[in-house]
């Protein structure tokens, strides 16, 4: 439900569909294929180099669900380091001299990860231990024998700075304390409460403190280690700007954050912590989404947010020199990641026919090669469907984006049924790249149309705020005004069009079902929020320093109760008249079981058709692979009974 700018933000047994059907018409024929054939793609994410350089520490579900491998970069060959069979592993890096490494976990999906270490023994330890706290990684310390990790042990809505030394080393203040064996650590910096701790120098000197007045407010200020209750405000302004920590110099010599108090977009600027000056760093005709440099000082990469793909640039931090990238296949360059003291990248490209593999390239020479397969080899990237930006005129003539998937073979002899898909968040946008659920739903002769809604990231602050407070009203008439588009196309069956989404996108779903029922053949609801009131009431305490801009985008339980019963679809399902499909996950801490058990039972009292899909070992997402794959079965196999089936009006 929450997305990175703003403050927001299956068991029935179901049949296998033909995997050996296909899709015909002007586009050729097509096999159609079973949501296992797409979900059978291997994912990765994340890349650290070994100290040797010889290998990559990555994160795949290959084993089914999420665990941490080792990439052989000569051979190719993945080896499995963890073990887990119910807990999403997700790789963090390697030691800087050794061949243990960091990684972090939740349980079952409850968002409470800690932060673990693994031996080459195979042993491992968790570091962060406790119950209901939540631990991050925050980064290696300038001496290599030290890194940086963020708790809120000490209080559920705040996180503190705790600094991890290994090795030999004597305790030598009060507050360092042995926390597994060869592990200790001390407490660098206490959050004063009501900031977001977003950054530490390398040599642990200074961090940076992100306070969030409301979703269009926001500042920076510096804070010593050595001096906890002074507070230098590096973000002093007037009116409503956002402004967010990006990176530090590698020398701790400068502070690097975004700004859009003179532009619609975030632009880098840089604060020079010794002579207390401001400069302008980095621009663009889109958001800047990320700058950020390389452990070892040596190179910076910088980001853009442009008409919903990603465009990374990389260059020499010294001279400022960009590095010209070779031509590599189209999409999206993601989670770079540099060698310590070398000259190698290793990056990742995700298109629309293609998850995302790993690439490593060498900086000096422009050499470069692709270490991974990912997607299945049963699937041709060329039976996949490119998504086309495209825009459409709203009720009030504002020109919303969105990404529309054509099947192959639809045509106006042959036209497809459709989806509405909305994106999560509030204040989420839906992207460029290999999604395998609708990829599936495309695969199976159903056009979608993912729709960047006013109030969705991307497209500029004041189309970022359009639907403040009025959620369930502007931002669904973009949805519905989505259908009045795809009814203008020849190839799409305009009589037969469901929306779905998850998350917020569920909440749309509720919303359209609950406050326009007509609009609408079908809903699929993954994890929508269904009632305002419990879900403000209920945020999780993690979110403490962000709440304030919760509310501002949403408004508050105790002074807005009526505007957001209002907006609840809950309270107004007695309206509900279309089929509707609910999926949760029981251990969701955003959006509460409850929330879809309600749901259900009120549609199901209207006497209309309604499913619900419960998945006990999971949270807000699936990260079991065998999960997804049910899912998604779930969903083409609802859409196949009460929308492509049902005669149409």
């Amino acid at each position: 439900m929450l997305s990175n700018r703003r403050t927001l933000l299956l068991l029935a047994f179901l049949p296998w569909l033909p995997a050996c059907a296909a899709l015909s018409g002007s586009g050729g024929s097509v096999p159609r294929h079973d949501a296992h054939t797409f979900f059978a793609s291997t994912s990765y994410a994340g890349a650290s180099f070994a100290h040797d350089g010889r290998s990559l520490l990555v994160t795949s579900d290959k084993s089914g669900i999420f665990n941490a491998y080792e990439l052989d970069i000569a051979t190719g060959e993945l080896a499995q380091l963890t073990h887990s069979s119910s807990n999403a592993i997700s790789s963090i890096a390697w030691f800087p001299d050794d061949r243990r490494f960091l990684f972090t976990a939740d349980q079952g999906g409850n968002e409470l990860h800690h932060v673990y270490v693994r031996h080459e023994s195979g042993e491992e330890h968790d570091l962060t231990p406790g119950n209901n706290l939540k631990a991050q990684f925050l980064g290696w310390c300038a001496d290599e024998r030290s890194f940086f990790v963020l708790t809120n042990e000490r209080d559920p809505q705040f996180f503190d700075l705790y600094r991890y030394h290994f090795g030999p080393r004597p305790i030598e203040a009060a507050s360092t304390r042995e926390i597994a064996p060869g592990y200790q650590r001390e407490l660098l910096f206490q959050n004063p409460g009501g900031f977001d701790l977003s950054g530490v120098t390398r040599d642990g000197v200074w961090v940076a403190l992100t306070k969030t007045t409301n979703n269009a407010d926001s500042d920076l200020y510096l804070a010593a280690t050595a001096e906890p209750g002074e507070r230098l405000h590096v973000t002093p302004h007037h009116g409503r700007v956002l402004h967010a920590f990006a990176d530090f110099a590698p020398d701790g010599s400068r502070l690097y954050y975004t700004t859009n108090e003179s532009s619609e977009f975030d632009s880098v600027w840089s604060y020079d912590l010794a002579a207390r000056k401001h400069a302008p760093v980095f621009a663009a005709d889109w958001d800047v989404a990320g700058y950020r440099f390389s452990e070892d000082g040596h190179w910076f990469t910088t980001a853009v947010n442009a008409d919903a793909r990603t465009i990374v640039r990389v260059f020499e931090a010294e001279s400022g020199r960009e590095v010209v990238l070779p031509k590599l296949p189209a999409g999206d360059i993601t989670g770079v990641s540099f060698e310590q003291g070398g000259k190698r990248l290793a990056c990742y490209v995700n298109g629309d026919a293609s998850p995302s593999n790993l690439y490593l390239l060498d900086l000096a020479s422009g050499a470069h090669e692709r270490l991974t397969d990912a997607l299945n080899p049963a699937i041709a990237e060329s039976h996949l469907v490119e998504a086309e930006v495209v825009r459409y005129p709203s009720f009030d003539g504002l020109a919303v984006p969105a990404l529309l998937y054509q099947p192959r073979g639809a045509a106006s002899t042959q036209r497809a049924p459709a989806i509405v898909w909305v994106h999560g968040g509030p204040g989420g946008q839906s992207r460029r790249g290999y999604n395998p659920m609708i990829q599936h739903l495309v695969n199976h002769g159903y056009a979608v149309l993912a729709v960047n809604n006013r109030g969705s990231s991307g497209y500029g602050k004041t189309f970022f705020h359009l639907d403040d407070r009025k959620h369930g009203d502007v931002d669904l008439k973009d949805c519905i005004f989505g259908r009045r588009y795809l009814e203008s196309l020849d190839w799409v069956d305009g009589e037969r069009v469901a929306i779905m989404g998850g998350s917020y996108g569920g909440y749309m779903v509720c919303a359209a079902l609950a406050f326009a029922p007509d609009e609408f053949d079908a809903g699929l609801d993954i994890f929508g929020v269904t009632n305002w009131i419990r879900t403000l009431e209920n945020i999780p305490a993690w979110w403490a320093e962000a709440r304030d801009g919760l509310f501002a985008e949403l408004g508050d339980p105790a002074t807005d109760r009526a505007s957001l019963e209002q907006r609840s679809p809950l309270i107004h399902a007695k309206n509900i008249t279309k089929p509707l499909l609910v999926v949760q996950g029981k251990n969701d801490p955003r959006v509460l079981e409850a929330e879809s058990q309600e749901i259900v039972a009120a549609v199901k009292a209207n006497g209309v058709a309604v499913e619900y899909v419960l998945f006990p070992d999971e949270g807000h997402g699936f990260r079991n692979k065998e999960n997804r794959i049910r899912a998604s079965e779930a969903y083409l196999a609802f859409l196949e009974k009460h929308l492509r089936l049902v005669p149409a009006n």
